[in-house]
C-alpha cells in the first residue's frame, strides 16, 4: 500500500483546506518544496500534490503570462526535480493539459471534474498515456459526486462513476469523503474497500485520516483493492508520524492485525 504525503498549492502555498472549502484554509508553508524537501527524507516513495486553483477556477493555467508558467505548476516543477514520483490533480480539462503536467515531472495526474463532464477525455487519456499515469479523482458527499474543487454537486451516483470509468480503461481511483477532509475525523476504510471490490479500481482513500490506526485499517484492507492513501492535515499537525505509517504500509497484514 503506498502512503502520500499531501501537498494543496493555494496561490503558491502549502495549505490544508477543511472539507474543500477555500475560507477554512491553514497556510503550513510558504515553501511547498521544503516541505516535499521533508516528506521524502522521512521516506516518502510518492507525494500527492493538488493545485488548489486550478480546481476552483476550472483551468490549468489560470494567471498565467503567456510565456510564464501559473506559480502552482512552476512549484510542480521544481518538486519534481527531487525524484519522487508525484501524482497531481487540479484543473486539468484537456489533453494538451496532461501532457504538459506529464512534462513538468508529474508521473500520475488525477481528473475529477473532467470525468463527469468530458468522460471521453477520460478515455482517450488512459489510450494515449497508459493507465497507469491517469486516475480518477472520486470526490463524494452522501454518495454523490462533487465537482468544481467540491464547489458543486452532481446528481452522478459514485459507485455509477467508478464503474463507467473502468469500463473506460481507468485502473486508478482516488475517493475522497469530503465530510471527513480535514477533520481528523477517520477515514472511512470500509466505504473505500467496498468501492475498490465493487468495481476492480485500485482505490486511493482520501479524507479524514487521523491517526496510525487508520491506516492499519487500510491496510487490513488491502486485499480489497485498496491501493493506498493520502495523507494531509494529519501529517502537518503531528498527529501521524510519517515513517511509522510508512512501515505499517510496508508490512504484512497479518503483522498489522496483531497490533503494529
Amino acid at each position: 500500500m503506498i502512503v502520500f504525503p499531501a501537498i494543496d498549492l493555494h496561490h503558491g502555498r502549502c495549505v490544508r483546506l477543511k472539507q474543500g472549502d477555500p475560507g477554512a484554509e491553514t497556510v503550513y508553508s510558504e515553501d511547498p518544496l521544503a516541505v516535499a524537501h521533508r516528506w521524502a527524507g522521512d521516506g516518502a516513495r510518492w507525494l500527492h500534490v493538488v493545485n488548489l486553483d486550478g480546481a476552483f477556477v476550472g483551468h490549468l493555467q489560470s494567471g498565467a503570462g503567456a510565456h510564464e508558467l501559473p506559480t502552482n505548476l512552476a512549484a510542480l516543477h521544481r518538486i519534481a526535480q527531487i525524484g519522487l514520483p508525484i501524482q497531481f490533480g487540479g484543473g486539468l480539462r484537456s489533453l494538451d493539459d496532461i501532457e504538459l503536467v506529464l512534462g513538468l515531472g508529474a508521473q500520475r495526474i488525477v481528473l475529477g471534474t473532467a470525468a463527469i463532464a468530458h468522460p471521453d477525455l477520460v478515455a482517450a487519456a488512459v489510450d494515449r498515456f497508459g493507465p497507469g499515469r491517469i486516475a480518477v479523482g472520486i470526490d463524494a458527499r452522501q454518495g454523490l459526486v462533487s465537482t468544481h474543487g467540491w464547489q458543486e454537486m452532481s446528481v452522478v451516483r459514485v459507485t455509477d462513476l467508478a464503474r463507467e470509468m473502468r469500463q473506460r480503461g481507468v485502473d486508478w481511483a482516488i475517493y475522497t469523503d469530503i465530510a471527513r477532509d480535514g477533520m481528523l475525523s477517520g477515514v472511512d476504510a470500509t466505504a473505500t474497500a467496498s468501492l475498490a471490490r465493487q468495481t476492480g479500481l485500485r482505490v486511493i482513500a482520501s479524507g479524514g485520516v487521523a491517526s496510525l490506526q487508520d491506516i492499519c485499517a487500510l491496510k487490513q484492507a488491502e486485499g480489497s483493492g485498496v491501493s493506498g492513501v493520502i495523507i494531509g492535515r494529519a501529517l502537518y499537525t503531528g498527529a501521524i508520524d510519517l515513517p511509522s505509517a510508512l512501515a505499517i504500509a510496508a508490512s504484512h497484514r497479518e503483522t498489522v492485525s496483531s497490533g503494529l
